[in-house]
């Protein structure tokens, strides 16, 4: 894969002054606009409300709270749209698909009705790129930023690096953008993959 840390070095952002550095940033997105790479196959959310249904058991509840973000997610990719930029996503997917994996392909069903289009690409398609490690969670934007999201063992959102190099972050956006060009339709994944299965079985920890 590339070499992440090649070139400029990373800064290393807490929660609270990434969040309000990629929100700045997001709405300012030019050229090929916002991309991104997910490759884990677990994550936690605990400031999601229909994560958390979901993580309890409630399956049909937290799928009912997703419904519930339609206008949020209409408005949301809207505005996008308004702002003169699109957003792209490759979700990498193992099978069996994890509980989480299952949840979040309904979230990013809904994000890809909207206007938020994802591809799915199976893990085994990306081996060549992952000898030297499992690939990181990133996201570009335009060609100016690239973020990695860095997570604790249990899947939670922790920090991020940041990266202000046009040549780093336009090479990263190349890779992804070849694993879109690649993957499949997450409307077609979905509809073959995910709708036909029953819902998942949680396993305590």
């Amino acid at each position: 894969m590339l070499e992440l840390r090649s070139g400029d070095s990373a800064n290393r952002l807490d929660l609270t002054d990434y969040w309000a550095d990629f929100e700045d940033r997001f709405w300012r997105t030019t050229g090929p606009g916002f991309w991104k790479l997910e490759r884990q196959q677990t994550f936690k959310e605990p400031t999601d409300e229909g994560w958390r249904a979901f993580a309890a058991g409630r399956w049909e509840e937290s799928l009912q709270l997703l419904q519930g973000r339609r206008a949020e997610f209409a408005e949301y990719y809207r505005r996008i749209k308004d702002s003169g930029f699109a957003t792209r996503r490759v979700r990498i997917v193992d099978e069996p698909l994890t509980p989480y994996l299952q949840w979040e392909l309904h979230v990013l069903r809904l994000r890809h009705e909207y206007g938020g289009l994802t591809r799915v690409v199976d893990a085994a398609a990306i081996a060549p790129a992952e000898k030297k490690g499992v690939l990181p969670e990133l996201y570009t934007l335009g060609t100016e930023v690239m973020y990695e999201a860095i997570y604790d063992a249990d899947g939670v959102l922790t920090a991020a690096r940041r990266w202000l190099d046009p040549q780093l972050a336009a090479r990263c956006q190349a890779f992804i953008e070849s694993l879109y060009r690649d993957g499949e339709p997450l409307d077609e994944f979905f509809a073959r993959a995910v709708a036909p299965l029953k819902p998942p079985r949680l396993t305590a920890r």
